[in-house]
């Protein structure tokens, strides 16, 4: 079983195990009953060297036969095939995608015919959805009423874009759902000990959270660099869009601290694979 360091926190991830492969997910999500979903760690996959071993990119130079397994092993433990996840694209915007079973497969045994979508949001049983990381914020949503979820990837641009507003958002224009009937989490990241940024970010968020920024920021040892709590943005983002803080768990987990068990951009130098976030809506007609 994979050894982590965490940090203090009420909202403990919880180590599974399927097989070889290793996974995490928030008991909070289980607790509706409504959906399957995990985040991966580095382990448990086929990938060699800097992708060492399971990592779900086609992007970043690992060998595709490789890739390809990694995405089998995991659909497994969703008692699926890879033909029924369906994959963003994501290039750090806040677009959002509906996607229906005649997305499934896409970004994995299909080519995608979108791009620039940082969001997946779905009613529709039976398909696996996907988002990327490495140091990034995941962000899962269950709306328990309507019976509807999405995945998002939020970073620093995405969540100075609000992103866990605009998904909810987006999630009640289709679905009608509210942010009070929300379940919602904020998945492995970049902890604000690791995440030093400059002048510009710093900039960027004291915009965008003009009466809070204070929570989110301090100063950095070198003068003109601070360190951005990215999770706890997010997580302020969704209370201020209605989401009850009883709904929402925050992980205890930095990808950056824990980088020999999670994919850290900034621990790599760049140099590595990627994590992904899988959220599933139940079939109530098939058991797990």
């Amino acid at each position: 079983m994979v050894s982590l360091v965490r940090k203090e926190c009420k909202d403990h991830m919880e180590i599974r195990q399927y097989g070889k492969v290793p996974y995490l997910t928030f008991p909070l999500l289980e607790k509706t009953g409504l959906v399957r979903h995990l985040f991966s760690t580095r382990e448990g996959g086929v990938s060699t060297g800097i992708y060492s071993s399971m990592n779900v990119s086609y992007s970043r130079g690992d060998n595709k036969e490789a890739v390809d397994e990694n995405f089998r092993r995991i659909a497994e433990i969703f008692g699926a095939a890879p033909d029924k996840m369906v994959c963003s694209r994501q290039t750090h915007t806040t677009n959002i995608r509906r996607v229906t079973k005649a997305d499934c497969g896409k970004g994995v045994v299909r080519e995608t015919d979108y791009e620039d979508v940082d969001g997946l949001i779905t009613d529709e049983p039976g398909i696996i959805l996907c988002t990327f990381y490495a140091d990034c914020v995941p962000l899962y949503f269950v709306d328990t009423k309507h019976r509807a979820i999405g995945l998002s990837h939020s970073g620093w641009r995405g969540t100075v874009g609000r992103m866990g507003e605009l998904t909810i958002k987006a999630m009640g224009e289709v679905f009608n759902t509210r942010a009070e009937d929300v379940t919602a989490a904020i998945g492995p990241s970049i902890c604000q000990d690791c995440y030093e940024v400059g002048e510009e970010v710093a900039d960027a968020f004291r915009e965008s959270f003009p009466d809070n920024w204070k929570g989110i920021l301090k100063d950095g040892v070198k003068e003109g660099k601070y360190q951005l709590n990215l999770q706890e943005a997010n997580r302020m983002i969704l209370e201020e869009t209605g989401v009850p803080s009883g709904q929402i768990a925050v992980t205890d987990l930095c990808t950056c601290c824990n980088s020999k068990v999670l994919f850290s951009h900034r621990a790599s130098g760049g140099k590595r694979g990627n994590l992904g976030a899988f959220l599933e809506l139940k079939d109530e007609l098939r058991k797990f």
